[in-house]
């Protein structure tokens, strides 16, 4: 059937004109011939895209785009994308003629497809449009040239803004003003050829164009940005402009990692508006025909819309639900994250549990008591697991961020001493476009819906680092620039590292102490993890034996027969977060109540504080991300209970007073551990009494004082604490603190 239908399509157009291209011998004609038959025939011979497309349920032995014609009847979908390397291995003059000649003979494609389409299906109404991608013309934009002007081309980067929507006229309607006759004049590349002679009355440059009789398309500007791994050496990352179309307009979302087909375009540019001279320089864009997401070694973007099918077959739903059903899964899935990074097993396990997230929306979280919902349906809980690693240099921390920028889609990362505030969150530039204010987003908001992976988290400077606290906790920017008021979403996870400010961890300082950073920010961490470099022979032994054998396989060295392959687990993770929205069950809300009440009574009598309600919160994340972990919409007892030993095992090495060796959480919120606020209150005790005993005086010097406070003092007391005992008093109105004077205001 197929061959006649080809035939009668060949016998219908023979008497017609035999089109060809402006300068070239291509016969547009035979240009359509052509593409029919590559739909008709071709066959899929690669043998892993063959074994792809049996996992989606797709029969290689019949032509592959005529089950993609039949696939467009059945979902309604007017677009035939196909790929340009199967051109190139069915008629490589075909695929050099669409790669030289993209405009006229996309055209040509168009219209045999439609052909071909409405001939098979004659009562369907869609408007069939042909979309080319993996064209292997240029891989980079740095390697754009003049030579590739008009010509197909493809090439990936990061999108990092887009334009609000822009319409573009697609046909203008004219009305002469002397004998009101209509005319319409269609776009052509590019432009609006205005008439000026009119077809009734044959009066000389009478059109006026009717703005509400004309038809317009959506139109949008995106700046695409190199990508890391294609820039050169020593090179700052380029952008280019692209211009989407319709149905491609909000296709995608800044930070997204794309591959784009287009054609790439130069315009000229008016010297002056008002005068018809040109300048000389051209200015460049792309008009895309295709996006395509760049997710083959990432996880998959989960969003609210996606569309399970297309990604994970109904075989593999089935191994992913028996392999959660293991007992040994969640170790084996905590192994698959940096398998090359040595041990730190619970450090694993927390950025697993930071991958799958908890819920997120507030109704979820509740019962079906509609009353309660609506009177909590404004309250928005944060979902996502922030993670603080620390300690010693060469602890694989940095290599642990890399991993998962590496493994996110919408993973961003920086350092701490070359971002800055505006940079982490928006900033404000003038479009050229236009000559208007626009706001650029930053890593933060980029990183919507993923992971922010910031190193060097110590170096930051306190203005940059002070952003992070809405980010971390309300998942919200708030910003207010140069008129420009808005609330952006910035609901990301932070996976921060910081070294100790010695480049050696003291464990006789508290971890504020060791770091430096400020105590309003440590508390809104869920884990804090402490990676030491341990002085162990047989550590260093088995360490060494491990990175020797990543580049060296010994028969002595055994495989590990659980390792899951990065397939499985980008699957396994999307199913769990797109299918799974885990609720507390009556039993796991009493292990949460007493687990909470249990870390609090570990510092009753002894004035430590070992809970804050941050704590409960972070306990009911972990547990919800364990819950979608198990494949599970209930949060368990189990989970419960796994949640609290994660969070105890990071408490017993970040919250942990060196002097006592007691787990005090006051350390993460207030900077200070109990004993230290003991020791700043007995010194605050003792200046007080000294100053009452030399009599009614107002001045002192603050040096004399030291000294005094030495002779009544047992053991040695550090200037810096005698300073912040001055501090508390000042703080009380007891005291002002003038240079080296302290002038006493009671006594």
């Amino acid at each position: 059937m197929s061959t006649t239908l080809t035939d009668t399509l060949m016998t219908s157009e023979q008497s017609a004109p035999q089109l060809v291209i402006w300068g070239t011998n291509i016969n547009m004609h035979k240009v359509k011939i052509k593409f029919q038959e590559f739909i008709k025939a071709y066959l899929i011979h690669d043998e892993q895209e063959q074994k792809n497309l049996m996992n989606e349920g797709i029969d290689i032995a019949e032509p592959y785009y005529m089950q993609k014609l039949e696939e467009m009847h059945l979902i309604e979908e007017p677009f035939f994308n196909f790929d340009c390397s199967h051109l190139k291995h069915f008629n490589v003059e075909l695929y050099k003629q669409l790669v030289c000649y993209p405009i006229e003979v996309m055209e040509a494609f168009d219209t045999a497809v439609k052909e071909f389409y409405f001939t098979k299906f004659p009562d369907d109404e869609l408007n069939i449009r042909v979309r080319p991608y993996n064209v292997d013309k240029v891989t980079s934009m740095r390697t754009l040239n003049p030579s590739d002007i008009d010509q197909l081309v493809t090439m990936t980067g990061m999108i990092i803004r887009l334009s609000n929507i822009i319409p573009e006229m697609a046909e203008a309607f004219f009305r002469c003003s002397v004998c009101q006759a209509n005319c319409t004049v269609k776009l052509e590349r590019g432009r609006i050829l205005e008439p000026t002679v009119c077809q009734t009355c044959n009066s000389n440059h009478s059109y006026e164009i009717i703005h509400n009789r004309c038809t317009f398309f959506d139109k949008q500007l995106i700046k695409l940005q190199e990508s890391p791994d294609e820039m050169p050496a020593g090179e700052t990352p380029c952008t280019i402009a692209l211009f989407a179309r319709d149905d491609l307009v909000d296709a995608i979302q800044p930070g997204d990692r794309v591959q784009v087909t287009g054609i790439y375009r130069a315009i000229p540019l008016r010297v002056n508006p008002k005068a018809r001279n040109m300048k000389s320089v051209y200015k460049t864009h792309i008009e895309v025909l295709h996006f395509q997401k760049q997710d083959n070694k990432r996880l998959y973007e989960v969003g609210e819309d996606i569309d399970l099918s297309k990604n994970i077959t109904a075989e593999r739903i089935m191994k992913l639900k028996a392999l959660a059903k293991e007992s040994d899964i969640y170790d084996r899935l905590a192994c698959a994250i940096a398998p090359e990074i040595f041990e730190n097993d619970d450090v694993k396990k927390g950025i697993l549990l930071q991958l799958f997230g908890g819920t997120s929306s507030a109704p979820d979280k509740h019962t079906d008591n509609s009353q309660h919902n609506q009177s909590q349906s404004g309250l928005h809980t944060r979902a996502e697991v922030n993670i603080l690693l620390c300690g010693d240099p060469g602890t694989s921390k940095s290599q642990l961020l890399q991993y998962v920028y590496r493994l996110v889609p919408r993973a961003q990362y920086t350092s701490g001493k070359g971002s800055s505030a505006v940079g982490l969150t928006a900033f404000i530039s003038k479009d050229v476009e236009t000559n208007q204010y626009v706001l650029q987003t930053g890593a933060l908001v980029l990183a919507d819906n993923g992971v922010c992976c910031i190193d060097e988290f110590d170096k930051m400077s306190d203005y940059t680092r002070a952003v992070l606290h809405e980010v971390m906790e309300q998942q919200t920017l708030s910003i207010a620039k140069s008129g420009i008021i808005c609330k952006l979403n910035a609901r990301t996870s932070i996976l921060a590292a910081a070294n100790p400010i010695d480049s050696k961890w003291a464990k006789g300082k508290t971890i504020v102490e060791n770091i430096q950073l400020p105590h309003t920010l440590m508390s809104r961490f869920d884990l804090i993890f402490l990676i030491l470099d341990p002085e162990d022979e047989m550590y260093d032994r088995r360490l060494a034996t491990h990175l020797v054998s990543l580049y060296h396989v010994s028969d002595t060295i055994e495989p590990s027969l659980n390792h899951l392959e990065m397939d499985l687990l980008k699957d396994y993770i999307m199913f769990a977060k797109t299918q799974f929205k885990p609720k507390l069950t009556e039993e796991s809300g009493r292990a949460l109540t007493e687990a909470y009440l249990e870390m609090r009574k570990l510092g009753s009598g002894k004035g430590q504080i070992t809970a804050y309600p941050r704590q409960l919160h972070s306990l009911i994340r972990l547990s919800e991300a364990h819950a979608k972990m198990r494949f599970s919409n209930l949060v368990e007892v189990c989970d419960v209970e796994e949640a609290k030993r994660l969070h105890r095992e990071a408490l017993k090495q970040s919250a942990v007073d060196p002097k006592t060796g007691r787990i005090d959480v006051g350390i993460l919120t207030t900077g200070y551990s109990s004993e230290e606020r003991k020791n700043r209150e007995k010194i605050s005790q003792t200046l007080k009494k000294i100053i009452r005993e030399k009599g009614k005086i107002t001045t002192l010097k603050k040096e004399s004082l030291y000294q005094d406070l030495l002779t009544q003092s047992d053991v040695h007391i550090q200037k810096d604490h005698f300073e912040s005992a001055l501090r508390d008093l000042q703080e009380d109105d007891y005291l002002i603190i003038t240079d080296q004077v302290i002038r006493i205001l009671s006594n």
